[in-house]
Parts: structure tokens; C-alpha cells; sequence
């Protein structure tokens, strides 16, 4: 790692591509019509990526302990199902509302910083959870918890969007989802087998103790470049400019729907396959777990396939709003085949939407990367988070009154289905071309010359 550096140096060539700044090396262009250049290659597997992929890695490992601990907490505290329930939302509350603010820190302050604080508030929030005894405290911790993760995305895609050429966005966006959306998997597995040693205390403080053993390499790969982290103002977009973009507002939809059916899958799943298809606790745990390494696996590959798909002349909007228009129509038919199909057939579409939903998910943050560039990926993503994650706030709750009042599932997959049908409208209908937004002709007064964005 040392030697290595994740950013640009002083000394390697900065090139315009649509009116944004990107970073080559030794003169390589960053939208090169043979394929990708050798750096951009470098660029998506180099170590700064990794440790990106690593830290989101751990984000979704902390905040999962508490889905596996629910039983154990709730005998142990007395603790209701409702205010389970409650412990549940209230990362949410706090992990949406604190979006916004953080992306526009990490575009005053570096998001470098930002995102090492970020990892000391959740780590502790973490520890802090397993020395806790009483409900108001649980709450609190868990709002903690929520401020601090919110702190993950905003400051990774800034810091991908500066460090990685556009053609290589996919494969890097690929192996950070497939970090992400594999945490849940470890999480669960490793925690399980934490409490059922040694009680529901040791997961919180394992995982959190674990999680601060990132800043020292961290430390080492972004200390010594940490001036070329830092944002630059030249070009950056009015916080006014950027809120005036149907794009951002696009892609925000697009995220609360994927999240909708993300969100309800991965709450309820478990109960899903127990309750309403009569699987064992064992077969349960097996079928989870195989649906969410799928979900990273598809990640990965369709991140590489991507971008080998650009690179041989392919176009990133085509390429991309393809995906996402085949993973939204899929996920309709998915939830309405779980609700009404019979058993294998469901269980078929389990295992297919987790495909289509890892498909999709490098493309939910390299299309904001493309689109606003490095001077605004920060605040971009703060705000699409920040929306998009509202749908943590409504799914799991709206499923559960829905099951209560009909004591099925049918009517919760038929929404999930209905709100899948929203990302179509956001990923495609309101996007532009998937490609660098100008944004000092948007800024540009209104007798200027038109902009078509």
C-alpha cells in the first residue's frame, strides 16, 4: 500500500471530459475508443478501492448484529416486539436525515476525514450498543449508529468518482457492492455463532472493536495524499444548481424504489420462508444466506461486464439504463411470483431478484459518479441517500401492519411490486444521458445559451 497512490499525484495529468476534471497517468485519456487503458484498470482494483469496499464491508456488518440479536435481546431485556421494531427504525431516522449534511461536508472538508470520523462514531455507537441495558439507551445508540453510517456512501463515491476513470466505474462500483452486499451474510453467520458462544453482548463488541483496525490502513493510504483528497472549488455546482437537476431527483426515486424491495426482502425474508412457505429455521438459514452471496456475486460481475461492455464501444447510457430497466421490471415479476406463485416458483424468484437486485447496484452509484462528476459526487449521493433511504423508514413497518391485518404476505409482495414499477420512471424516464453533467453552463443565467440536461 505504501507508495501506492490512491489519488492523483502532482505530477500525473488532469483531463476535461465533458467539462469535469478526471485524473490520468502518463498522458492516458480517460475515455479511450480502443478500451481501457492500463490505469484505468490499475485504478479500479488499486488498494484505495479495496479499503473503500472494506469500510462499506463493515458498515453493513454493524448494523446487521441487531437483526441477529433481536430474539436473544428481546428475552433478555424484555424487550416488546414493538419496541423491536422501534430499534429497527431508528437507525433510519437518523441514517436518512444526516445524509445531506455529510455530503456537503465531504465536499468542504475532505471526505477522506469525514469518513475515518464516520467509522469512529459507528464503531463506538457498536460497542457502546452491547454495555447497554435499558431501552431509551438502546435508541440512542442506535440513532448514533445511524449517524455515523451515514457517513459511508456520500464519502466513497466521492472518493471514487476523483480516484477512477469513468470507464472503469463499473468494475469499481462492482466490487464495492459485492463488499456491501455481503456483509449481511458474514454478518449474520459470524454473529450467530458469537452469541450462541458467548451471548448477544460479545457480536456488538467484537464487531466494534473489529471495525476501528481500518484507520491504520487507511491511515496509510490516504494521509500521504491527502491534499489531492481534497475537493476543489473551481467548477463545483451551487448547492442551488444541483437541487434544480431532474437527474438527482431521478436517480433519488430510483434508489427509494430499489430500497423498498431491498429493505422489505432483507427484513423479512426469514419470516417469509418460515410463516408463509413452511420452511425450518435450518433450511431458512441456508436458503437466506445462498440468496445473499448471489446478490454480491452478481454485483461483481456485472460491474466488470459493464465496463467491458463500454469498453469495446458500448454506450454507458444504454449500458447502464439498460441494467436498471431490466432489474426494475424484473424485481415486478419476482415479488408478484413470490405472493401468488407455489413454492418453487417462489423460491425461484427469491434467488432471481437477488441476481437482478446485485445487477443493479453498481449502476445506483457510478451513474451519480458519471453524472455530477467529482466536484459533486459527495453532496449528489448525500442527497439521493438521504431520500432514498427513507424507504428503510416505511418498508419494514408498512409490511408489518400488512401482515397483521391480513395475516399474509400477498398484499405486502403486490406493493413492493408496485413501488419497483417507480424506479422505471426515475432510472429512465427522468434521467438524461448517462454522461458529465456541464455544470457551468447549467449555473449559467437564463439568456444564456440553453443547456439540454
Amino acid at each position: 500500500m505504501p507508495g501506492e497512490a490512491p489519488f492523483p499525484a502532482p505530477g500525473e495529468a488532469c483531463v476535461s471530459a465533458g467539462g469535469e476534471a478526471r485524473f490520468s497517468k502518463g498522458g492516458d485519456a480517460p475515455f479511450s475508443a480502443g478500451g481501457v487503458s492500463a490505469y484505468s484498470a490499475r485504478a479500479a482494483r488499486s488498494p484505495l478501492v479495496f479499503l473503500l469496499a472494506t469500510v462499506l464491508f463493515i458498515n453493513y456488518v454493524d448494523r446487521g448484529v441487531l437483526p441477529t440479536a433481536a430474539a436473544l435481546m428481546q428475552a433478555d431485556l424484555h424487550l416488546s416486539a414493538s419496541q423491536l421494531g422501534l430499534l429497527g427504525s431508528a437507525f433510519f431516522w437518523t441514517y436518512a436525515l444526516v445524509q445531506v449534511p455529510v455530503g456537503w461536508l465531504a465536499e468542504r472538508i475532505g471526505a477522506d476525514r469525514v469518513l475515518a470520523a464516520g467509522l469512529v462514531i459507528w464503531a463506538s455507537a457498536t460497542l457502546l450498543l452491547g454495555l447497554s441495558s435499558v431501552f431509551p439507551m438502546l435508541i440512542a445508540f442506535r440513532m448514533l449508529l445511524g449517524i455515523g453510517e451515514s457517513s459511508g456512501f456520500p464519502c466513497v463515491n466521492k472518493l471514487l468518482a476523483m480516484a477512477v476513470p469513468v470507464e472503469s466505474l463499473g468494475t469499481a462500483n462492482g466490487i464495492v457492492g459485492f463488499a456491501y452486499l455481503f456483509g449481511p451474510a458474514i454478518g449474520t453467520f459470524c454473529g450467530g455463532l458469537l452469541m450462541a458462544q458467548f451471548g448477544w453482548r460479545a457480536a456488538f463488541l467484537v464487531f466494534g472493536a473489529l471495525s476501528l483496525l481500518w484507520l491504520y490502513p487507511w491511515s496509510r493510504i490516504a494521509v500521504s495524499r491527502r491534499a489531492a483528497a481534497r475537493p476543489m472549488s473551481a467548477g463545483a455546482p451551487a448547492l442551488m444548481t444541483l437541487v434544480k437537476c431532474r437527474a438527482l431527483w431521478g436517480t433519488s426515486l430510483g434508489l427509494f424504489s430499489a430500497n423498498y424491495a431491498y429493505y422489505f426482502v432483507l427484513l423479512w425474508l426469514p419470516y417469509y420462508l418460515v410463516k408463509e412457505r413452511g420452511y425450518s429455521t435450518v433450511e431458512m438459514a441456508k436458503l437466506a444466506g445462498a440468496a445473499y452471496v448471489v446478490t454480491a456475486l452478481s454485483a461483481l460481475a456485472c460491474g466488470w461486464a459493464t465496463d467491458r461492455y463500454i469498453a469495446r464501444g458500448g454506450s454507458a447510457n444504454v449500458g447502464y439504463k439498460g441494467i436498471m430497466f431490466v432489474a426494475h421490471a424484473g424485481a415486478v415479476l419476482c415479488m408478484l411470483a413470490m405472493a401468488f406463485g407455489p413454492r418453487p416458483l417462489a423460491i425461484a424468484s427469491i434467488f432471481l431478484y437477488q441476481a437482478l437486485t446485485g445487477a443493479a447496484s453498481p449502476g445506483i452509484y457510478a451513474i451519480p459518479q458519471i453524472l455530477g462528476g467529482a466536484q459533486t459526487t459527495g453532496r449528489w449521493v448525500g442527497i439521493q441517500n438521504s431520500l432514498g433511504n427513507l424507504a428503510g423508514v416505511v418498508a419494514p413497518a408498512a409490511t408489518g401492519f400488512i401482515i397483521d391485518a391480513t395475516g399474509h404476505f400477498t398484499a405486502a409482495f403486490v406493493l413492493a411490486a408496485a413501488v419497483s414499477l417507480l424506479g422505471l420512471i426515475g432510472w429512465i424516464a427522468m434521467l438524461p444521458d448517462v454522461a458529465p453533467i456541464d455544470w457551468v453552463r447549467r449555473a449559467a443565467p437564463p439568456d444564456a445559451e440553453p443547456v439540454s440536461i
